[in-house]
């Protein structure tokens, strides 16, 4: 069977549609980042800012009023970092994680705890947290009296969260109501009503990779391994992933202009009749847009640029996009976005712009006033 080769350009263009860039009416924060499997929410207002740039009219605090109510979720998933997810769907990224059993690995035991030691945190978290909500400090203190292992505090005590992320790949723990400027935690089966058992690898496997190719395809399993562990699934899991999704023909393999990779079946033809538009935007700190292909790849962010987006200490820049490439970047000060835009790119259309920054500075300026 012929494999179809695509086009960047068409392949851009339908992955703007399905990111919601296009900005369509009636969809909420919940729709907007489970279309996006997950948001990345290291820095809460960069997350809010994503899901408004894909809604026609934003207003802020529309993803704070949905973990107010349980139907998002905010806990350590995607690369170890802190994410919004629908509860409904966090079970499986969260289980796609857990099966590669990352703390049994040497190395990061050598830096934190031992597997047995973090067998017997699992166990008094699951306890501590039956139908409470604690702070960080007060739920490194049940630890520590529960296990009766005084040198856990350092480890559970650092603003990091290195040995509570397996934790939360377990589905032991998620990040409950803050207080003040206090993170806390609770256990998201006693507290998230829309909340399930996480399932098995498989299973969860056929959820989320397609749910990943439905936003940011075709790709092939080691970027998508990239967007999810930062390379770290064990391989042949991986592969087998892939392999049973292609065997029941829900994906199939295609070619970007002659990169190999794995489309879903159903969006073939969407991606080949898709066409190019002329609109521009300006995207958030740690935006999808960049995350869920990563900054390596150099049809979204030219090579050359790539340390202008990925910066020191792992920050992610607010990006302009033009034709579904990353073509400048920006800042807000004062309310006011400044765009600087790379004189290397393609010229970018003075009005379309002009009415993106607008839209961007009345949306500044209502969260200045919120």
């Amino acid at each position: 069977m012929a494999v179809m080769n695509l086009s960047v350009e068409r392949v851009l263009a339908w992955r703007a549609h399905r990111q919601l860039l296009h900005r369509p009416v009636g969809n909420d924060a919940v729709a907007v980042v489970g279309r996006l499997a997950g948001v990345q929410a290291q820095v809460a207002s960069a997350a809010e800012q994503a899901v408004a740039a894909r809604q026609p009219n934003p207003r802020p605090g529309t993803t704070a009023a949905a973990l107010a109510t349980g139907t998002l979720v905010k806990t350590w998933a995607m690369r170890g970092t802190l994410h919004l997810l629908p509860t409904a769907e966090a079970s499986a990224c969260l289980a796609l994680l857990a099966a590669g059993r990352f703390w049994e690995k040497g190395s990061w035991q050598r830096s934190f705890v031992t597997v047995g030691q973090l067998d017997a945190i699992a166990e008094a978290t699951r306890a501590a947290l039956d139908g409470r909500v604690l702070s960080r400090e007060a739920l490194t203190a049940e630890i520590v009296e529960r296990t009766g292992d005084g040198s856990l505090g350092a480890h559970l005590g650092s603003g990091w969260g290195a040995v509570l992320k397996p934790l939360a790949w377990q589905g032991l723990l998620v990040h409950g109501p803050a207080d003040g400027n206090q993170v806390t935690f609770t256990r998201p089966d006693t507290y998230l009503p829309g909340w399930s058992a996480l399932p098995e690898p498989e299973v969860a496997a056929a959820r989320v990779v397609p749910a990943y190719l439905g936003a940011y395809g075709p790709a092939d399993p080691e970027t998508f391994d990239q967007w999810l562990s930062r390379g770290g699934s064990k391989r042949p899991m991986l592969r087998g992933w892939f392999r049973a999704l292609v065997e029941t023909g829900e994906l199939v393999p295609v070619t970007v202009e002659g990169r190999p990779g794995y489309a879903r079946a159903g969006d073939v033809e969407e991606i080949v009749a898709a066409e190019p538009t002329d609109d521009v935007r300006l995207l958030p700190a740690f935006d999808q847009w960049v995350l869920g292909p990563g900054t390596r790849d150099t049809t979204v962010v030219p090579a050359t640029r790539r340390a202008d987006v990925s910066r020191a200490a792992g920050w992610i820049a607010p990006v302009v996009v033009h034709r579904g490439r990353v073509v400048g970047t920006w800042q807000a000060r004062d309310g006011e976005p400044e765009v600087t835009l790379w004189p290397e790119s393609p010229p970018v259309p003075a009005d379309r712009l002009d009415e993106e920054r607008s839209r961007l500075r009345s949306y500044l300026k209502g969260v200045g006033d919120a």
